[in-house]
C-alpha cells in the first residue's frame, strides 16, 4: 500500500488557501449610487438540517444545512415602490449633477425550487455540490458579484466542438475520517478498533446541448483497521461513474433524456435507493435509465445491475485490487415519479423490483417488488406582523413488498412518518422532532416471508449512527433535537428506543445479515446520537460525531457483548 499521508498534508494546505481566496474587488467603472428600494421576494426560510432528491441549486454562500426539496418564490407587481415612475439620486461622486434610474421590469414569478426539507443526521450538500457530483450546479458563477471559490475557474468552461457549443467541467472532493469503535453487531466475536479512512473522488463533465459525457473515478483505502475490512471500506482506484446523455426529445410533456453506462442512483429521501455517501466507498450501478423532467415534475424509469462491493451483493475479495464489473446476475429496475407543483409540497409515487436471479453467495435467491409513496409538506406558521415565526414539516412514506424468496412467498412492508418543528425566531433557530419507523418483520416462518428488504437505503441517516441495525424487523421511536447556533455550525441530538417487529423473526444487522435467533423477546435497546459539523464554506468542512448503543436484552441473551460506542471525526475538501 503507498503512503497517503502527503496527500492529507496536501488536503490541509487547500483547505487553508480556500480560507485566504479574496472577494472580487469592485471595478473602477463601478460607481455606487445610493440604495433605493427594490421590490423584495417572498420566499419563506427553511427549516434547519435533512437529505433528499438532487433538485435546486442554493448559491455558495446560502448555507442552509438543508437540502432543497421543493420551495416556491414570487413577488406580486403591486409591491413594487418604483411602480410611480423614474426616480432620480444623486451622484455624490458628481455635485451638482443626478442620475435616473430607469423604473424596474414588472416583477415575474420565479421557477420553483424543491422545498428545503430537513435532512436525515448527515451533513447536507453545500452550495453548487450535491451528493450526485454528476448534479452539480455552477450557475451562481453568472453573477459577477460572487464569492470565488476554490476550483470555480475549471467549471463550465465554454468550448466549440463539431460546429456546436459545449462546456467542460472538472473537479471533485478528498475526504479524510478517523474513527473509533467497539462491539459494533458484525459477524464474529466482539471487537473494538480505531482506523483511518481515506477516499477521493474526480470527475470530468463534458456537456452539449444535446449530447453530455460524464466520467468520475474513486479511489478509497481503510488501514491501520484491527477488524476485518467490511465492503463498503475499499475499493482502489475505480471507475465510480461513466454514462452519456442523450437528450432526443423536448416537448409539452417535457424533456426527454436517455442516459446508458455506470452511475449512482438516488431517490426520494434515501430510504430504500441511496450512493451510501457515508460509506467510505459508493453505491453505483450499470445499466439505462429514461429521465422526463419538467417544472413541476419529475419522471425516471431504470433498469441496472449492482457494481461495487458497496452495493451489498459481492464480496470484497472478489474486487480489492481489481476493477469493479456489473454483477450480470442481479437486475434492479423501476419507476420514480416526484410531483412538485403544490407548493411547499412533494409527493412521490414508486414502483421498484430486484431479482437476484440465482443463489447469491450473500443474499438469498428472490424477486421482490416495492410499490410505495411518499408525501411531505412544510407548514409555515405567521406571528401577528404577517412574518414567518414558525415551521411545521411533516413527512410520510410507505411500502408494500410481495414476490418470492427461495420459493417461500413473500408479503412485506415498511411506514415511516416524521413530524417537525422549527422556530424561526429564536437564534438558534431549534427544532424538535419525532420519528417513527416500522419495518416488517417474519410472524410465521412456516407460513409466508414477512421480513420486509430494504434495499440499497442509507441506514445511518435513520437507525442510530452506530450502524448496528438495518430496517428489517424493526420498530424505531426517535426525538430529535437540531440547532443552528451559527450560519455555519450545525449539531444534532437524537434518542432512539429499538423494538423487534416480530419476536419470531431475528434482529438484522446495517448489512441485512440476520443477529441473534428468534424467540427470546423484542427489545433491541436504546441508542444516543451527538452528532455536529462546521461548513468553513462550501468548499471544506469539518463533522464530528459521537453514538452509544445500549443494547437491550434480544442482544444479551443471543450475541452478548459490551454496549456498542463510536466515535469519528472526518474532513471534507471540495474542489
Amino acid at each position: 500500500m503507498y503512503c497517503r499521508w502527503p496527500l492529507f498534508v496536501g488536503q490541509a494546505l487547500l483547505g487553508l488557501a480556500i480560507l485566504s481566496v479574496p472577494s472580487r474587488a469592485p471595478r473602477a467603472d463601478e460607481i455606487p449610487l445610493p440604495p433605493i428600494a427594490e421590490p423584495q421576494d417572498t420566499l419563506a426560510e427553511s427549516p434547519p438540517s435533512e437529505v433528499t432528491a438532487e433538485d435546486g441549486a442554493a448559491p455558495p454562500e446560502a448555507d442552509t444545512g438543508a437540502v432543497p426539496d421543493e420551495q416556491t418564490s414570487q413577488t406580486s407587481d403591486d409591491e413594487s415602490p418604483l411602480s410611480g415612475g423614474a426616480p432620480t439620486v444623486d451622484r455624490p461622486d458628481m455635485p451638482g449633477k443626478a442620475a435616473v434610474r430607469p423604473p424596474a421590469p414588472p416583477a415575474k414569478k420565479k421557477k420553483k425550487a424543491p422545498p428545503a426539507f430537513p435532512s436525515p443526521k448527515t451533513l447536507p450538500p453545500l452550495g453548487p455540490y450535491k451528493i450526485l457530483f454528476y448534479n452539480n450546479d455552477f450557475s451562481y458563477k453568472k453573477d459577477p458579484d460572487h464569492e470565488p471559490l476554490l476550483g470555480e475557474q475549471l467549471k463550465e468552461i465554454p468550448l466549440e466542438l463539431w460546429g456546436t457549443d459545449w462546456t467542460i467541467s472538472t473537479g471533485g472532493e478528498v475526504r479524510y475520517r478517523y474513527l473509533k469503535e467497539a462491539n459494533r453487531l458484525r459477524k464474529g466475536p466482539p471487537y473494538s478498533a480505531d482506523y483511518n479512512q481515506w477516499r477521493w473522488r474526480h470527475y470530468f463533465d463534458l456537456k452539449g446541448e444535446v449530447f453530455r459525457v460524464y466520467g468520475e473515478i474513486l479511489d478509497a483505502e481503510s488501514f491501520d483497521n484491527e477488524a476485518p475490512d467490511l465492503p463498503i471500506d475499499k475499493n482502489e482506484l475505480d471507475i465510480q461513474n461513466l454514462f452519456a446523455d442523450w437528450k432526443f426529445l423536448e416537448n409539452d410533456l417535457g424533456l426527454h433524456t436517455l442516459r446508458i453506462g455506470r452511475q449512482e442512483l438516488l431517490y426520494g429521501r434515501q430510504r430504500l435507493v441511496s450512493p451510501l455517501d457515508w460509506g467510505n466507498t459508493r453505491r453505483n450501478f450499470q445499466g439505462g435509465k429514461y429521465l422526463l423532467q419538467r417544472d413541476d415534475y419529475n419522471f425516471e424509469a431504470f433498469l441496472v445491475h449492482p457494481v461495487n462491493t458497496a452495493t451489498g451483493y459481492t464480496s470484497l475479495v472478489d474486487f480489492d485490487g481489481a476493477l469493479d464489473r456489473a454483477e450480470r446476475n442481479i437486475w434492479f429496475g423501476g419507476t420514480y415519479y416526484s410531483y412538485t407543483g403544490w407548493d411547499n409540497t412533494v409527493l412521490d409515487a414508486y414502483w421498484m423490483v430486484l431479482d437476484t436471479n440465482h443463489t447469491a453467495r450473500i443474499h438469498p435467491d428472490m424477486q421482490r417488488h416495492t410499490v410505495g409513496s411518499r408525501w411531505a409538506h412544510l407548514e409555515p406558521v405567521l406571528d401577528d406582523a404577517g412574518q414567518e415565526s414558525r415551521v411545521w414539516d411533516f413527512d410520510v412514506e410507505g411500502g408494500v413488498q410481495a414476490g418470492v424468496e427461495q420459493g417461500t412467498d413473500v408479503i412485506s412492508g415498511f411506514w415511516t412518518a416524521v413530524v417537525g418543528h422549527t422556530w424561526k425566531k429564536p437564534r438558534w433557530t431549534p427544532r424538535v422532532s419525532g420519528l417513527f419507523y416500522y419495518g416488517s418483520g417474519t410472524v410465521d416462518a412456516l407460513s409466508n416471508n414477512n421480513t420486509f428488504y430494504v434495499m440499497f437505503p442509507l441506514g445511518h441517516a435513520y437507525w442510530a449512527l452506530s450502524d448496528n441495525l438495518s430496517g428489517q424487523n424493526l420498530f424505531d421511536t426517535c426525538l430529535q433535537l437540531d440547532i443552528k447556533p451559527t450560519k455555519k455550525l450545525s449539531s444534532t441530538a437524537a434518542f432512539h428506543w429499538f423494538q423487534l417487529a416480530s419476536s419470531q423473526d431475528t434482529a438484522y444487522n446495517v448489512a441485512g445479515t440476520a443477529i441473534g435467533t428468534p424467540g427470546n423477546g423484542t427489545n433491541l435497546g436504546t441508542a444516543l446520537d451527538l452528532y455536529g459539523y462546521y461548513s468553513f464554506n462550501p468548499n471544506l468542512d469539518v463533522q464530528l460525531g459521537y453514538s452509544w448503543f445500549w443494547y437491550g436484552s434480544y442482544i444479551e441473551r443471543t450475541v452478548p457483548r459490551g454496549d456498542s460506542t463510536q466515535f469519528y471525526v472526518m474532513t471534507s475538501l471540495r474542489y
